[in-house]
């Protein structure tokens, strides 16, 4: 492959990325915590690119709402146990809900809705809902993982005398085990980072904390919406 055609493929899987709306969202995301992170809640050029990405974050997820909708009432796969079901679901609702009141906090940010106290009531109300989201996913990663624990242990037994990393479904079950330890990871610092912006403990958890919490976030968020290998050799 000449320097032109690898150069082009790079390419290639940077408009790929980049055609992904949610891709762009969590660059943006990047962009407004690493902004809490400098302005540590004090004024000036920092926080106002905080605020106004802030505000552009909100028209990417207008009506996003709905794709939880869809997942709250779509069925769940075969043989998983009642717990985590009700996580998944609890996740969902609370996660659509917080996307639907933000699109109010919108309105209000944007001067179309007037009542700017109800906005920003509603605007705590959300807030909850996505940390109560955080919590059930983190739950639910804790529950998904100790159940690929239980299974790979099971294969591990079965393929005794063998390398466990030539079986195609080891590693298969292995890779899908780290996706959701990222998963648990993600979501745990999102917690920190809601109760930062509800201001729940504001003498520990400061702008400064949130700020790097929440570019920690959308770091592994960017990561995780990377093109597939498939993809790559595709664009290649």
């Amino acid at each position: 492959m000449s320097t032109l055609d690898a150069t082009r493929a790079e390419l290639g899987l940077v408009v790929l990325y980049l055609n992904k709306a949610e891709a762009r969202d969590k660059i943006c995301r990047a962009i407004q915590y690493g902004s809490k992170f400098l302005s540590n809640g004090q004024p000036g050029t920092a926080q106002n690119v905080d605020k106004s990405t802030s505000l552009a974050r909100k028209v990417f997820r207008l009506f996003k709402f709905v794709n939880d909708l869809h997942a709250l009432i779509s069925p769940t796969p075969k043989g998983t146990p009642l717990p985590l079901i009700l996580l998944g679901k609890s996740k969902n609702a609370l996660l659509s809900t917080f996307l639907f009141l933000d699109q109010i906090v919108w309105l209000g940010r944007s001067g179309i809705y007037k009542n700017k106290e109800r906005a920003e009531l509603i605007g705590r109300i959300s807030l909850f809902c996505w940390m109560g989201s955080s919590i059930c996913t983190t739950l639910s990663e804790l529950g998904e993982i100790g159940r690929l624990s239980g299974s790979m242990k099971k294969l591990e037994k079965d393929l005794k005398g063998s390398d466990k990393y030539e079986n195609e479904q080891y590693r298969a079950k292995l890779k899908k085990s780290n996706e959701r330890t990222l998963s648990l990871v993600k979501a745990s610092i999102d917690i920190v980072v809601a109760a930062g912006l509800l201001q729940l403990s504001p003498k520990k958890i400061t702008p400064r904390v949130t700020g790097a919490f929440g570019f920690t976030s959308s770091l592994i968020s960017c990561y995780q919406l990377l093109p597939s290998p498939a993809a790559k050799s595709k664009a290649a």
